[in-house]
């Protein structure tokens, strides 16, 4: 062992990394080959850091055994130089498959022998700022510089990173001389998705995506979707009908919309409606909502019905290719790990066909057969099934199929149809890519590229459908958009606005590891968007009646809608001898620190213009006016109403009382076991100013000094509902 980790420090690696690098047997043995190569190249002479690297990495990465020679060759003799050559070097073997390399074809598609002189890239970074020069000039230091680094790379391929970014940062230096204070001053905040660490392959280049599998007629079936799609970038979110859409889902949507914006490329909207026991079409309505309510209009919608009969055909030519049979075995038999084969995997391909024909024509029991493809996925699980039998109406296509395709047969392919370019998923679909990648080849299709990430999770909720179909059921909530559900419909009813949950999922960000998240976080999100967007009124939670013993006469005052910026706008309220202050803004007996109304201490009325001082009983306050300019400025100022509506307002909490509510080892007795009793408060006899009167459903304001709040769809015209949608600032108990 001792000397196998000599020899592999020798290309540079350290002693650590040579040890794990031991712990592959297979790795090993072809990285001793390369090495033994290098000897026989330089003798006694050793390799220096930068080359060892590099064939580390080729080692590492390459699929094709038969290339090792040769690329270490290029390695050794220093015709590759850089990782980025590298890159190159594998995409051009992995797309040429054929025994006989043209080197004359591999070294331009390389770069081996280009040089590119300083002058070049002065001159390739001048010509890229000067058709920028515009917008440079108008967003200066603002301006995305990404965008120019991006240009110049793809100008200068072989280029040296570090020169090219030297060169365009002295270039934009002189072009707009140094940061001023206006450059210095802090942005204002805009989140967009990352996407560049998932950068677009090149159209037509889904071979040199990891795990992609390459056949004769690979290339073929690339340059005919690149005839159809010119090109495109196509993306598809693909929710099943069965159900409302969660804050995880608003993740998939920002990632598959966002993905396909950001590439100048389409998404589509497709239902994957293969299951007509549990699809309703009050879910296929309530999804598209939410997608448009997101911001996003599908390119198209679609749905795996508007393929059944091509499906079938294609389920029809899998068998003839003997790639799938027809099994009796039952589900049951089915479940578990290390399941037997079947014993009808090798039944003849004629008697399969006659018996999918026979299922296609209802001629068996459900769960009597099904027809199975013969792969074993990535998790060991061995010929997964691709049709079952359900004699159940499909909302589409009626009683015309009693047959239907699972998901592991129509995912795939129905990328393929639409000829989707970037099938992006979470990550528990892992381990379908390899049956992702086999079906379309087994059938000789197009096919796409299989990209997964981490699912986003959220503390102190389910979004579980079975569960919150049982929260329903129970009445612990009152349907699927409950305030306190995290389903899009009932953040939405609760009052987040969409840009917030947009800009929490940028914020999340696309990982491959899972992500859970605190909702505090959502809520800082929302108070970041309301703040901006939700105009002021004053409502009152708990009324203490206040009467002006010195008024002079009832008036009208006029108060901002966002008080921080006057320009925007405002609104009027009465201003009489009778109004209404919350109980708690006023105390009978001063306490330290208090520095509301008191029978000692005035305090100021906002936006009115005076303070008021008590001199009457706790049940209804009598108190005197002055105004502002003429008495010392109080301590505090406090929100009123004047002839204000009788309003509802339901104040929401946690649902929840733990992190994890579906952990047994937090909660032993089950997620229905707890329920925080406190989540839901409601008053029904609050106060609020009359200029939200004619507020629309959904509409949102701040009531100044008590939190965000949205019009509740059960509101009417004698009564008014407002859920608050968070307070205004964060409670430090719940981080």
């Amino acid at each position: 062992m001792a000397d196998a980790v000599s020899i592999f420090m020798s290309i540079g690696l350290s002693e650590q990394k040579a040890k794990e690098t031991l712990k592959n047997e297979a790795l090993s043995s072809t990285l001793k080959k390369a090495i033994d190569q290098v000897h026989r190249l330089l003798g006694s002479a050793s390799i220096d850091k930068t080359a060892g690297t590099l064939l580390y990495n080729m080692v590492t990465r390459l699929k094709d055994l038969n290339r090792l020679s040769f690329l270490t060759e290029y390695i050794i003799t220093r015709k590759i130089t850089s990782e980025l050559q590298l890159s190159a070097a594998l995409d051009f073997i992995k797309s040429h498959p054929q025994k006989n390399l043209d080197r004359l074809e591999f070294e331009a598609a390389c770069g081996v022998g280009v040089m590119v002189t300083p002058e070049q890239i002065e001159d390739a970074v001048e010509l890229i700022i000067r058709k920028h020069k515009d917008q440079l000039l108008a967003e200066r230091y603002r301006f995305n510089m990404g965008i120019l680094m991006g240009e110049a790379r793809t100008a200068l391929k072989w280029a040296d990173g570090k020169m090219v970014k030297n060169e365009v940062d002295m270039q934009v230096l002189h072009f707009l001389g140094p940061k001023t204070e206006a450059d210095l001053e802090k942005k204002p905040k805009v989140y967009f998705y990352c996407l560049y660490f998932l950068a677009c392959t090149e159209q037509g280049e889904n071979y040199k995506t990891e795990g992609y599998v390459v056949t004769s007629n690979t290339m073929n079936l690339l340059k005919k979707h690149l005839e159809e799609t010119g090109g495109q970038v196509r993306s598809r979110f693909p929710p099943e009908p069965n159900g409302i859409l969660h804050i995880g889902h608003a993740k998939a949507i920002n990632f598959n919309f966002g993905f396909a914006k950001a590439n100048n490329g389409i998404c589509f909207l497709r239902y994957d409606d293969t299951n007509p026991e549990k699809e309703e079409e009050k879910y296929f309505t309530a999804i598209k909502e939410m997608v448009e309510w997101l911001g996003y209009k599908p390119y198209a919608v679609t749905h795996a019905s508007d393929h059944f009969q091509l499906l079938y055909d294609l389920a029809v030519d899998l068998i003839r290719r003997g790639h799938a049979y027809v099994c009796h075995q039952r589900g049951e038999e089915l479940k578990g790990h290390n399941v037997p084969p079947s014993p009808w995997r090798e039944r003849p391909v004629e008697e399969s066909l006659l018996l999918f024909d026979r299922m296609r024509k209802g001629m068996f029991a459900e769960g009597e057969v099904t027809l199975r493809m013969k792969m074993v996925m990535e998790d060991g699980k061995m010929d997964p099934v691709a049709y079952r039998i359900k004699y159940t109406p499909h909302h589409r296509t009626g009683d015309t199929w009693c047959i239907y395709p699972t998901y592991d047969y129509t995912h795939c392919l129905c990328d393929s149809i639409e000829n989707i370019t970037h099938s992006l998923c979470t990550k528990e679909f892992q381990s379908r890519r390899s049956s992702y990648f086999w079906l379309c080849n087994a059938l000789d299709l197009y096919c796409p590229v299989q990209w997964e990430y981490g699912r986003l999770n959220l503390t102190y909720t389910v979004v579980s459908k079975r569960k919150i179909i049982k929260l329903v059921e129970t009445g612990i909530v009152r349907d699927w958009d409950d305030p306190r559900l995290f389903t899009l419909t009932a953040l939405r009813r609760r009052g987040f606005p969409s840009q917030a949950i947009n800009n929490f999922c940028a914020r999340v960000g696309v990982t491959v590891a899972q992500t859970t998240m605190e909702p505090h976080l959502l809520e800082a999100c929302v108070r970041e968007a309301l703040n901006d967007t939700a105009p002021r009124a004053m409502a009152i939670l708990e009324p203490l009646k206040v009467t002006i013993t010195n008024l002079p006469t009832n008036k009208e005052v006029r108060v901002p809608d966002f008080p921080a910026n006057e320009a925007k706008g405002s609104h009027v309220v009465p201003f009489s001898k009778t109004i209404f202050i919350e109980q708690s803004d006023f105390r009978e007996v001063m306490e330290k620190g208090y520095k509301r109304l008191t029978s000692d201490q005035p305090v100021g009325l906002r936006h009115a213009g005076y303070v008021i001082s008590q001199n009457g009983s706790m049940c209804e306050l009598e108190v005197t006016c002055a105004s502002s300019d003429s008495v010392e400025k109080p301590k505090a100022f406090i929100h009123w109403v004047s002839d204000p509506l009788r309003c509802e307002v339901r104040m929401y909490e946690r649902l929840f009382l733990h992190k994890n509510p579906e952990d047994p080892a937090e909660v032993p007795a089950g997620f229905l076991s707890d329920i925080n009793p406190n989540s839901l408060t409601v008053i029904e006899s609050a106060l609020v100013d009359r200029s939200v009167g004619k507020a629309k459903v959904f509409e949102k304001f701040q009531f100044e000094r008590v939190g965000y709040f949205s019009l509740d769809p059960d509101s009417t015209s004698e009564k008014l509902v407002f859920n608050r949608t968070v307070t205004l600032k964060e409670d430090p108990g719940k981080m």
